[in-house]
This record gives structure tokens, sequence and C-alpha cells, in this order.
């Protein structure tokens, strides 16, 4: 038998769940999925939702997951965030399809009376079942913490330290984890909104920026200055590479190639640089920032604040309060 987690909106589709007795995933628009393949999930995907081909691979999993591995007697477990307790049931039946429901795809459950506090979970349960995922299975681990406390196993009794240590712990994997969250919603920019981010990120450091029209950028895709005209000092030339693969010690020279006394440059590839591109700006006489993707998300998470409603919108962010 296996566990598996399934996300309810934080415990919001519970009430339906348990006066149904099912667990029950969307995507109906592409229909039964049973006889259905992972391969044959995911091109109905693409051809429903064509727009949204980078989070397919991962629905189709989901999908595939739900319909053709769950097994009758497998658990799923689904978070109450307004309790902070893990609902638990049994699976009772195989996939099947009811279209007049809001989400079709469903599975007969057995839901268990008993629920699982999230403050008796270890912190690697926590942090695993904090997955973005809404579907996803549960290590053998986990699941036997889960059974254990069930059945009443007692529970060592964490000290201070040791929740201090815990709470540490959590809040280095959020931060990390809205870091690389971060960085994925950037990739997903495409070459003319990682212009605007670049201007906008500029203008959030209290500059005036502006991009070059296309076809005439004069080796500079955006162009900052304090005035906004360019007749005060420091005056700032970008150049943005969003695309895969390293930028060279060539892309930074033919950059830098008729710059002058008193220009300061920077280059902003999402793909990064080789070693010769870092060694050719740091001999470089004109003044030359090379941001990576790393470089270029601390700068959003920096100056964000200050971000224009363009920019807002251009990258919608939400600020998290996490405890001291």
């Amino acid at each position: 038998m296996s566990m598996w987690m399934l996300r309810s909106l934080g415990g919001d589709l519970l009430p339906e769940f348990t006066e149904k007795n099912i667990v029950a995933l969307g995507w109906g628009l592409i229909g039964d999925l049973r006889g259905k393949s992972r391969d044959n999930i995911k091109q109905a995907l693409l051809k429903e939702y064509p727009n949204k081909y980078k989070s397919i691979p991962v629905w189709a999993s989901m999908l595939d997951n739900f319909a053709n591995k769950m097994k009758i007697g497998d658990l799923v477990i689904t978070y109450d965030s307004s309790l902070r307790v893990y609902h638990i049931a049994e699976i009772m039946s195989d996939y099947s399809f009811i279209k007049k429901y809001e989400r079709p795809n469903i599975r007969k459950v057995k839901w268990n009376k008993k629920t699982v506090s999230r403050d008796l979970l270890s912190v690697t349960a926590k942090n695993y079942l904090g997955a973005s995922q809404t579907l996803f299975s549960v290590t053998k681990e986990i699941e036997s913490e889960f059974r254990n406390i069930l059945d009443g196993k007692k529970i060592q009794e964490k000290t201070e330290d040791e929740k201090e240590q815990e709470t540490e712990q959590q809040t280095g994997n959020l931060l990390e984890n809205s870091i690389e969250l971060l960085k994925d919603k950037i990739l997903s920019l495409t070459s003319d909104e990682m212009e605007e981010l670049a201007k906008e990120i500029l203008n959030a450091m209290g500059y005036i920026a502006r991009r070059s029209p296309k076809g005439a950028d004069r080796g500079k895709d955006v162009f900052a200055s304090k005035d906004g005209l360019g007749l005060e000092e420091p005056r700032i030339f970008v150049e943005v590479k969003h695309r895969e693969g390293q930028m060279s010690a060539q892309h930074v020279r033919s950059f830098m190639g008729g710059r002058r006394k008193g220009d300061k440059c920077l280059y902003i590839s999402t793909g990064g640089f080789t070693k010769d591109a870092k060694y050719e700006a740091d001999r470089s006489e004109i003044p030359l920032t090379l941001i990576d993707l790393n470089m270029l998300a601390e700068l959003i998470t920096l100056h964000y604040d200050n971000f224009r409603a363009e920019g807002k919108v251009l990258l919608p962010l939400r600020k998290v309060y996490l405890p001291a």
C-alpha cells in the first residue's frame, strides 16, 4: 500500500470530500482518463491548455497517478490549514469520471475519524508535505510517522532548543523555496518582458530608465541615468540576454565596445556567464557588473517594494512574514 498527499485548497474542499466520501481532481476538460497513459493525458492537456505548456508535464504526472497509480487500500491525506490537522482516508474504489461534478476525476474513499496534528510531525515531514504540487506520493518514513501517531504511540516531547532549531530550519527552507519559485517565474518571462523587468529594477533603485527602440539599440537594451537624459553621471547601459546557455567573453567584449569614461555597464544573462566572460568583466576599464539569475532574484527581492505598478503587474509577488 502507498500513501498520497492531496491538496484540498487549505481544507476548503474537505466538506465536499467528506460529505460525498470522495477525493477529486479537476482538469475535467480533457474528459475521462480511463485507458489513457501519461503521454495520452499530456497530449490532451496540451490541446485544451496550449498556454500552460510549462505546467503540463506536472499536471500529466498527477492525473496519471490519480487515475492509474493509486490503488484500492492506499491512504490519502489532505491538510486542513484552519485546524492544522491532516485528514486521512482509505481509497475504496477504482478511478471514475463523473461529468456533473466540478472536479470530475473521482476516487471513492472512507474517511478515518482520527486526524493527525501537524505539530506532532517531524521537520522533515512538515517540509516534505509543504511541496507545492496538488498530488504526490508520500515516503515510507513519513507514512510510518502517521501510522505511529494514529496507533497512539508515544511521541517524545521536543525540548525548547529542538523547537527553536526546527523553526530555524523551516524558515531557511521556506526562504530557499521562495527564491527558487521566484527564479522559475523570472524564467517564464519573454525576452521583451525581461527588458521591462531590468528597467523596473533600475527605476526602483532611483534611476530613470527606458528601453531602447527595437532594431537600433546601439549596443544596449536599457539605458538609465539620474536625470533620465544621460546628462548626469552615472550613465548606465544594460544588455539583457534571456536564453539558455552562458554568455562568453566575446559577448562581453561586443557589448563593451564603444563605451567611454563615465559609463557604467550591466550585463544581465539568465543563462549565466562563462569563466572567461567573468575574467573579461573583471579586467574591463569601464565598470561592468555581470548579473546572473541568482543575483537578479536577489535584486528583485531587495527593491521590489519600490517597484512601480507596471513592474508589479509584470512580476506579481506577495510578501510573507516569517517568525523571528
